[in-house]
């Protein structure tokens, strides 16, 4: 079974705390400290809620929803935890992304969410009607945060965060 990566963004302390306890799971950031808090554990005494930044935990699925759809740029911070739970990729609100949609007869998958892809490497491959393949490079090398998966044919939307 595949897991799937973590996503959390930022909220209010409103949204995550109740009292003293966690409304939902979140990671609560202050200064150079960083919490993770399970629904209905209590904040630590040493978090300051004026002073700290909430992340609250969010459905994968959703990412899309916390990028601006004209300028591909993201609207808020974000933590993107890979499955193997060690690997985190940071995006920070104004990060602007490279959104690069896959469609053919067949698209196939080439690289994952947290694979880097270098500007020579093949993130993916269409296969025409003909039988002809295609493989789609990235016009710049980043890491890819985001496939975006659209249910009604074989077509997919990388976001990849580019490298400066």
């Amino acid at each position: 079974m595949e897991k799937i990566p973590q996503l959390f963004v930022e909220s209010n302390l409103e949204e995550c705390v109740d009292g003293e306890k966690a409304r939902v799971d979140c990671r609560i950031i202050q200064d150079n400290i960083e919490v993770k808090v399970k629904k209905g554990e209590k904040i630590p005494e040493f978090i300051d809620p004026k002073r700290a930044k909430f992340m609250k935990k969010e459905v994968y699925d959703r990412f899309h929803f916390y990028v601006d759809k004209y300028e591909h740029k993201m609207m808020c911070n974000a933590i993107i935890i890979l499955p193997d739970r060690r690997t985190e990729i940071r995006l920070y609100k104004g990060d602007e992304l490279m959104l690069l949609p896959v469609e053919g007869y067949v698209s196939s998958i080439i690289a994952g969410v947290g694979n880097r892809v270098r500007k020579s490497d093949a993130f993916a491959a269409i296969t025409t009607k003909k039988g002809e393949v295609h493989y789609l490079k990235p016009p710049k090398t980043g890491v890819v945060v985001y496939i975006d998966e659209f249910t009604n044919r074989p077509h997919y939307v990388y976001y990849i965060l580019p490298e400066e």
